[in-house]
């Protein structure tokens, strides 16, 4: 049933994901105005003395919040999440750094609900709407959609388990994988999401024989492979490290693949942050750190719903994980 354009939003989640302003300057992420069937507007900006800023206005109610975060020279990107439940009377503005572990996040003032005519016009008519043009990409959905640790592997990829390679979009809680040391481990939990397939979701396809891989497989920007190696020890001082995908594209053994409009994202929590055997490369479960500690933030993760007292943590991740410029040397080293 396609619902009436009059019909109202009561809950939902708007997703913003930009690169930050060079100048210093207001964003506009997202602003609108409407007259009909009463005054109302929205608004969402990055300041540039730090944070972000939420204004919404219906029939002269006003909603304000600033969410103070501060940003850096190293700050690619941004992902800004505004959730919202009128009839709940909760609202939660949120931002991450898609290349950083970690969410900032604050609860707002009781919503309004927002007409789905106002969000039918803002996606389909951009002379409808303000928006800067470093924003990457917005999105929407019905629900309200999780923020924090994201699992980054497609489906399909298949992980060693005591019986041989498994799709990791079949592995249930329960099951057991097997870790490089070949000792089987129980999962916690298996979780999905499903994102745009876009910015910081773009898939990557890692190609074979590359990286190890038996087959091709498809992954997350931010799903961390381990790299071993004499470079590795002569330039880190380290065994392994992690790699974030994102930095392994280069046109042959990594690149963006196509892929529709949403894409579907798995991965595995266990007991420890520890090694998968993903189609003969070797990458990360789920690193979920101390999130555990902070009832709200594991509210509005993937793991919301989980007895938190169960959950693991993570003291820190299994590998150094490099930094994109330490990505950058690695590469050209093993290529000299």
């Amino acid at each position: 049933m396609i619902p009436d354009a009059s019909d109202l939003m009561a809950r939902g989640t708007l997703m913003i994901e930009t690169r930050p302003a060079m100048e210093p300057r207001p964003q506009t992420l997202l602003s609108f105005s409407r007259s009909h069937p009463w005054h109302g507007g929205f608004s969402l900006q990055a300041l540039p003395s730090g944070g972000i800023s939420l204004i919404e206005t219906q029939a002269g109610d006003v909603r304000h919040a600033t969410l103070p975060y501060r940003l850096d020279d190293r700050t690619d990107s941004l992902r800004i999440t505004y959730s919202w439940d009128a009839p709940a009377r909760w609202g939660r503005l949120s931002v991450e750094r898609p290349e950083v572990f970690g969410v900032a996040s604050i609860a707002l003032p009781p919503p309004h609900p927002i007409p789905l005519s106002d969000m039918r016009t803002v996606f389909t008519d951009p002379r409808q709407r303000q928006m800067d043009r470093d924003v990457i990409f917005a999105a929407l959905s019905s629900r309200i959609e999780p923020v924090g640790p994201m699992p980054g592997l497609s489906g399909s990829v298949p992980v060693l388990t005591p019986g041989g390679y498994v799709a990791v979009g079949r592995l249930k809680r329960a099951d057991k994988v097997l870790t490089t040391e070949g000792a089987p481990v129980p999962v916690l939990q298996s979780l999905h999401r499903r994102v745009p397939a876009f910015g910081s979701f773009r898939p990557v396809r890692l190609r074979a024989p590359y990286f190890g891989l038996r087959r091709d497989i498809v992954v997350a920007p931010h799903q961390r492979l381990v790299i071993r190696g004499s470079e590795v020890e002569y330039l880190f001082n380290s065994e392994a490290v992690l790699v974030p995908a994102r930095h392994l594209v280069n046109g042959f053994s990594a690149l963006f693949a196509e892929s529709p409009t949403m894409v579907s994202y798995h991965n595995l929590l266990l007991p420890g942050h520890e090694e998968l055997d993903a189609a003969g490369t070797q990458t990360e479960s789920l690193y979920v750190g101390r999130l555990r500690r902070k009832p709200d933030l594991v509210g509005l993760s993937v793991l919301a719903g989980c007895d938190r007292a169960r959950l693991p943590e993570h003291p820190k991740p299994l590998w150094p994980v490099l930094k994109p410029y330490e990505a950058i040397t690695l590469a050209m080293n093993r290529a000299a």
